[in-house]
């Protein structure tokens, strides 16, 4: 969204509250509204009423940036006169999903998994912002698709029935609401939250709404949603006392510097500069997200009932529980296996079901169930299939679909994977193991609070964060898959279906919001598909503003140094993400494999802000990873895992048998030094035996590597090039201390890491043999275009 463009969305947004009043009825006469919408759509300052002239030019005013921030109360008068005297209140609500990974995890079958997530998205994308308006103006997916899908949603939309209808839904429930809601109002509506002006008369309605709506279509998702209203002025300079006069500026901010919650609020020794960082939009957000506390928590609210509509299911002990065995189940399902599902479950399943083109409707084994419209729910196959026909993404269409080769398919007949089992069916080299790759934004909330200030800031940001995110995922996928054709597949016990021929797109996504990312991939692309993701996610980033680009980058310690240099410039992007990768048997239970994920993300991210430079802007992409074939199981925290089973004290050094979290560019580094090992013959068996002496001490596995890697004779080369002289440089001279790193000194002991016991879990996982085809192929595909 182009800064113009959303300057004049939130003028027309702001205009509307303004000229709508304090009351739930119009203070102006709806036709003189409804001329003044059209006159700010059109950009015809011409057509806008006499009687909301005023208002949209205190608007305009308060839009423009002032060549200096105000010192006292006094020069904010001064600066904007009109809207001073403006004591007109606009709404501001925020609310959204909580407790997201309770409700979609709560199953342990990716089914009913797949269908929770494509339903709370389907609620956040479409049902909230059809709140405002048509789809055509609302769901910012409309202008992609066909016409057979526009006429779906439009048919959600707009039934009359409430049971099937959003906009029948909402008026019966909260009449007058949809008329004094407008597009424009919509600050974002992503990643699980939405944020949006409204009158201020009907924020607790909006609120209630939001709330309602998780509740009755989910029946067991938590929600939570609050709203304030405002003053214009407040929208531009934050929270402000009644009368403005009062409220604590710069000169009360130098003489209480020293209190400790001044301190606490502003920083130690506050200047003008952190007061104008806090007083702006983001401290309403602020606010907002203080009092979004206090409600989820459970704490009054003396203007709304406690937590609306929440969800009680009665259970007893001697019935039939439904898959989750939590709930009483109501009827059995008509699908593989005959599972019996409570109303909660079948829902998901549902839409499962639907999200993978598998079920339309209200059609088939749901008729058992109480009647419920699952709505338009969009495959993400589909839209990445529409971002293969884009001009983004042809250059990987010919490598993907496999238009060159004997195995080429049509595109249409390409399916979704049904399965775990079919996704690792395409694990090259490895099948029976698949991926989670679990992604999560860097530096997120420091940068909304140092460089997000007004509405339209955030607008435009969540909009390109949000497009960075899932771009990025489809070029990874692209570029690293292809579309697969299901062999020696054993057939289904639960269903007995044979699959074996069908052609499917070998990856599930089972969310893409704001800037998280949960996919299963084939196992042998897991890293590949990981890093082209964070490298994606901030070159897309960087292509749409250079306000995202770090002014101060600084420099990054890269342990992988392949051109032999002491560092390298850290990437100059300000937003950043960092990934978990999971790599695990395709019957390894799938909550316990999310578990698992997180914590990889945690650990990563944590690396990423230890690495980050002092007095640096920029934010350093990481990743960390775990492979379930060597660790079967994991009864601890990972980071407990690594320290009692890892770490070993030798004499006056201590050893660390792993080297995770890395750097990007350090795990392009790892996957070369792999596939260096293949390429020199280093015997499988000494690979483990070398695995088995790092416990012996730093001495006697640098000695038994040595041995080994002289046996190879010439064909060595590749493991010192990739290996010692990249990874295992000495600190204090110019030789090499292979298997080891030195990572630095704690008291009088040394500490050592080594890639090996990594470069051993990932051997079976990496490829050589055209492993770097597909990337040259399109390298010479771009350059043709």
């Amino acid at each position: 969204m182009s800064t113009a463009n959303s300057t004049a969305r939130i003028a027309t947004a702001l205009s509307w509250c303004l000229a709508w009043g304090e009351t739930k009825a119009p203070s102006q006469n709806p036709a003189s509204l409804q001329q003044m919408l059209t006159a700010l759509r059109s950009g015809d300052q011409s057509g806008i009423p006499p009687e909301s002239a005023a208002l949209v030019q205190q608007i305009q005013q308060l839009q423009q940036n002032p060549s200096k921030f105000p010192e006292t109360p006094a020069e904010l008068q001064a600066l904007y006169p009109e809207v001073w005297q403006q004591t007109t209140r606009i709404g501001l609500v925020y609310g959204g999903a909580t407790k997201i990974k309770g409700y979609v995890f709560e199953s342990a079958k990716l089914p009913e998994i797949r269908g929770a997530s494509a339903l709370l998205d389907r609620i956040n994308l479409i049902d909230l912002p059809a709140f405002f308006g048509d789809p055509e103006d609302t769901y910012a997916g409309w202008a992609d698709l066909d016409e057979t899908s526009r006429s779906a949603l439009k048919r959600f939309v707009k039934d009359p029935e409430p049971k099937h209808g959003i906009h029948a839904w909402l008026e019966q429930h909260y009449p007058g609401l949809a008329s004094a809601l407008i597009p424009e109002l919509i600050i974002y509506s992503t990643g699980g939250n939405i944020l949006a002006f409204c009158p201020a008369a009907w924020v607790n309605d909006l609120a209630d709404a939001i709330e309602r709506r998780y509740t009755q279509e989910t029946l067991t998702a938590n929600a939570c949603a609050v709203g304030s209203t405002f003053r214009l002025l407040e929208l531009r300079y934050g929270l402000l006392r009644d009368p403005i006069e009062e409220t604590p500026w710069l000169d009360w901010l130098t003489r209480n510097n020293s209190n400790p919650l001044v301190q606490a609020y502003y920083g130690k020794n506050a200047s003008q500069k952190e007061f104008e960082s806090r007083k702006n939009f983001n401290e309403l957000v602020g606010h907002l997200a203080a009092q979004f506390n206090h409600r989820r928590n459970g704490n009054p609210d003396p203007n709304r009932p406690s937590r609306a509509h929440p969800a009680f299911f009665e259970t007893h002990p001697y019935i039939r529980r439904d898959s989750t065995d939590r709930r009483s189940a109501i009827a059995k399902a008509e699908l593989p296996g005959e599972p019996w599902l409570s109303e909660a479950t079948a829902r998901k399943a549902l839409v499962g079901r639907q999200a993978k083109r598998m079920e339309t409707g209200k059609q088939g084994w749901f008729r058992k169930f109480p009647e419920w419209d699952p709505g338009f729910v969009e495959s993400w196959v589909s839209r990445f299939a529409r971002f293969l026909d884009s001009s983004e993404g042809r250059f990987y269409q010919d490598l993907y679909y496999k238009i060159h080769e004997e195995k080429a398919h049509p595109h249409d007949t390409i399916g979704e994977a049904q399965s775990l089992r079919e996704i690792a069916n395409a694990s090259s080299g490895c099948q029976g193991f698949v991926a989670y790759i679990y992604a999560d934004g860097n530096n997120m909330g420091g940068y909304i609070q140092k460089q997000i200030k007004t509405p339209e800031a955030y607008q435009r940001f969540s909009q390109d964060v949000s497009e960075a995110t899932e771009k990025a995922v489809y070029h990874a996928l692209a570029q690293h898959l292809q579309a697969h054709q299901i062999h020696s597949l054993q057939q289904d016990s639960e269903t007995g279906k044979e699959r074996n021929g069908r052609w499917i797109h070998p990856f599930e996504i089972l969310t893409v919001g704001g800037d998280d990312v949960f996919v299963i991939v084939p196992a042998h692309k897991a890293l590949d598909i990981a890093t082209t993701f964070c490298e994606q996610f901030e070159q897309i980033l960087l292509s749409k503003s250079k306000d995202y680009a770090a002014q101060s980058p600084g420099t990054i310690k890269q342990r992988y140094q392949p051109y032999g240099s002491d560092s390298q410039s850290a990437k100059l992007c300000q937003l950043s993400s960092s990934a978990g990768v999971l790599i695990a048997s395709e019957d390894t239970p799938i909550y316990y494999a999310q578990k698992l994920t997180d914590q990889l993300c945690k650990s990563a991210k944590t690396y990423s802000k230890k690495l980050k430079p002092a007095h640096s802007d920029s934010s350093v992409a990481t990743l960390d990873f775990l492979t379930l074939k060597s660790v079967t199981m994991i009864a601890s925290s990972i980071k407990e895992f690594r320290q009692q089973a890892l770490e070993i004290s030798k004499g006056n050094h201590t050893l660390q048998l792993y080297a995770a979290p890395y750097t990007v560019q350090e795990v392009h580094g790892l996957l070369k030094t792999v596939q260096a090992l293949k390429v020199s013959g280093f015997p499988r068996s000494q690979l483990y035996q070398m695995r088995s002496f790092l416990e012996k001490g730093k001495r006697t596995a640098t000695l038994n590597y040595l041995y080994f890697r002289t046996r190879l004779g010439s064909k060595g080369k590749p493991l010192v090039e990739a290996f010692e002289q990249t990874w295992c440089k000495a600190k204090t001279n110019d030789g090499y201390l292979p298997p080891w790193m030195h990572l630095g000194s704690e008291g009088s002991s040394s500490v050592y890491e080594t890639i090996w016991q990594d470069l051993v879990d990932l051997y079976g996982f990496v490829q050589v043999e055209g492993a770097d085809q597909k990337v040259g192929a399109l390298a010479a595909v771009e350059g043709e275009a």
